[in-house]
């Protein structure tokens, strides 16, 4: 599962003044050999601009040294390993014994880049589109906290504190003792429950949270959460914290992890929406929010799942268009493209630019893409 814990070292690694070499590369559902050849022979494609970096005498001997490592390592990195289908991004400085693959869930252009740093851009852009929901089940003595990111499903962390296992069974001044003592028993217990979900949040262990458990008690242990945790509860849901299984687990965090997603999809997409209608800084439709991308103008973009449309690129200046033989900007040939959606995509998160992939129905049917930007669009140059 990919985690913070993976993801971190990349992020914060430093070469020293060698090169890291970044690589992005797809893999396919199909498992076939015919598959696996193709994969090999993109990968060693997209090398070939490395490899020759190997005899450029104006990097020092030791860079060179540690080039020559990176693309032997990541050859045969593919062959060692069976990497899942999505996209398999790869780091490597040999030089400093550095090397990680990160599996992501969708698909984006293949690509090289060999830099003083990771190339970490699109891996995040991709990411930052899932949730990591922790879920914690609760009665007044058991707790399991699971992690769910990327549909995996993982227990962290599971209690079972000290608790009177009938607390109504007194009578008269023994009935208030005892209810008083079973009290007490459930607030330390909420209590060590929510010292574990805050160190975890503050870590950068989850996004949202979901709660499950009988209703009164679920309610109850919410009350114990601080501010910063409470904001994040995306939903909650019933469920025997004694007998639930994974798979029960499973199927009510997932469901609402549906529902909070469907939340903030239609949030957006209105927000867009009422920005177009107020003349703020938004845009709604293809044809605007290509020039918005051209530009470098789109803080957060929203795609409409699935939606292809042809196109044409500048690959000298990132113009982008529906049509046209020139580019606008620089009077250049421009090259076709099967989607230019996806191109928009790509510049979007070159930019630093974030990228909604929308599933739901909302007003963006009409549209096909939306955008929120970071500034007023220019005037728009005739094609």
């Amino acid at each position: 599962m990919t985690s913070h814990a993976q993801i971190d070292p990349i992020v914060q690694f430093g070469a020293e003044g060698l090169p890291v070499v970044s690589l992005y590369v797809g893999v396919e559902p199909d498992g076939s050999l015919k598959n696996e050849g193709e994969v090999r022979t993109r990968l060693n494609s997209l090398l070939d601009p490395v490899r020759s970096m190997d005899k450029d005498h104006s990097l020092d001997r030791e860079a060179r040294l540690s080039i020559r490592g990176d693309v032997e390592r990541l050859a045969r990195a593919y062959t060692e390993e069976r990497w899942p289908a999505g996209m398999m991004a790869l780091f490597s400085c040999s030089a400093r014994n550095f090397f990680e693959e990160v599996s992501l869930p969708r698909s984006i252009r293949d690509r090289v880049v060999v830099d003083s740093t990771p190339w970490v851009r699109p891996m995040l852009a991709v990411l930052d589109e899932y949730h990591r929901m922790c879920v914690v089940i609760t009665d007044d003595a058991i707790a399991q906290v699971w992690d769910l990111y990327l549909r995996e499903l993982r227990e962290v962390w599971q209690s079972r504190d000290p608790a009177l296992r009938k607390p109504d069974y007194a009578y008269g001044r023994a009935e208030y003792g005892v209810r008083n003592k079973s009290g007490e028993l459930a607030k330390r217990h909420y209590r060590r429950v929510v010292e574990v979900l805050t160190d975890r949040f503050r870590d950068g262990g989850f996004d949202v949270l979901a709660v499950g458990g009988h209703q009164h008690e679920v309610a109850s242990f919410i009350e114990y959460l601080p501010r910063e945790l409470r904001e994040r509860v995306a939903g909650t849901f019933t469920v025997d914290a004694n007998t639930a299984t994974a798979g029960d687990v499973r199927r009510a965090a997932e469901s609402v992890m549906e529902q909070y997603e469907q939340q903030e999809e239609r949030g957006l997409v209105a927000g867009i929406a009422e920005a177009v209608a107020e003349r703020r800084r938004a845009a709604f439709g293809l044809d605007t929010c290509l020039w918005a991308g051209t530009v470098s103008a789109i803080e957060t973009l929203a795609v409409e799942e699935g939606v292809e449309q042809p196109g044409v690129v500048c690959d000298r200046d990132g113009w982008m268009s529906l049509a046209g033989e020139a580019c606008a900007l620089c009077g250049e040939p421009v090259r076709a493209t099967t989607d230019v959606i996806d191109e928009l995509v790509e510049s979007v998160m070159d930019d630093g630019g974030s990228v909604r992939h929308i599933r739901f129905d909302t007003e963006l049917r009409d549209h096909a893409v939306g955008a929120r930007l970071r500034f007023p669009l220019p005037e728009k140059p005739a094609a």
